[in-house]
């Protein structure tokens, strides 16, 4: 009887130790199948705006435009003289007109300064008596005369029957001189001249804008 037992106990725990380790073997866990780590891949995307390349020095500055040169001198071959009455009246026996110079030619010019003024008889003619005296009141002031333009100068003429010491002597017109010209303009309008060298009967302005 016992050695029924001892065999009894021994295939008992020969059975248990066997089904131990099945349930060892089934506890541990088989590997996944066909799986395959993640893969990141890391790229950095180009800059979706180039940045501007940066030109290398100085831009180059654009050319200087020369100056433009300044017209010549009005000459007497491209100008026409005349004589207008002065709206602003006479005083004290003295009779005011303007003495106009045009710009006949086909150019510009320059005209500055004092004109050159006296009585003659004729284009060519002597002066007679005293020369007009130049009236420095007002500064000169250079007048650039386009084509058709004119520039104009004071001209004051004081009566001869108001100065005594006057010889009278009749004058068909005026000869003018254009600043700094040697060749002359003349001006048919007849007055009443002294032909004294001491006494002034004229007297004339600079040139300004008409």
């Amino acid at each position: 009887m016992r050695s029924q037992r001892m065999k009894n106990v021994l295939l008992f725990t020969s059975t248990a130790a066997a089904v131990m380790m099945l349930a060892a073997c089934s506890g541990q866990s088989a590997p996944s199948g066909n799986t395959s780590p993640s893969t990141t891949q890391s790229s950095t995307p180009p800059s979706a705006t180039p940045s501007p390349s940066t030109p290398s020095g100085t831009p180059a500055s654009p050319p200087a435009s020369s100056p433009q040169a300044e017209p010549g001198l009005c000459k007497s071959a491209q100008l026409q003289a005349s004589v207008q009455p002065d709206q602003g009246g006479g005083a004290a026996g003295s009779v005011y007109m303007k003495l106009v110079l045009t710009n006949s030619g086909s150019a510009n010019c320059l005209l500055k300064g004092y004109p050159g003024l006296s009585f003659t008889n004729t284009p060519d003619g002597n002066p007679i008596g005293m020369p007009a005296r130049r009236d420095d009141s007002v500064p000169a002031v250079g007048l650039v005369l386009a084509p058709g333009h004119s520039g104009k100068a004071t001209l004051r003429y004081v009566q001869p029957g108001n100065i005594p010491e006057c010889t009278m002597s009749p004058a068909k017109g005026f000869r003018v001189y254009p600043p700094e010209d040697t060749a002359s303009l003349f001006i048919s309008q007849e007055m009443v001249a002294c032909s004294n060298s001491n006494v002034e009967l004229l007297t004339i302005g600079t040139f300004q804008a008409a």
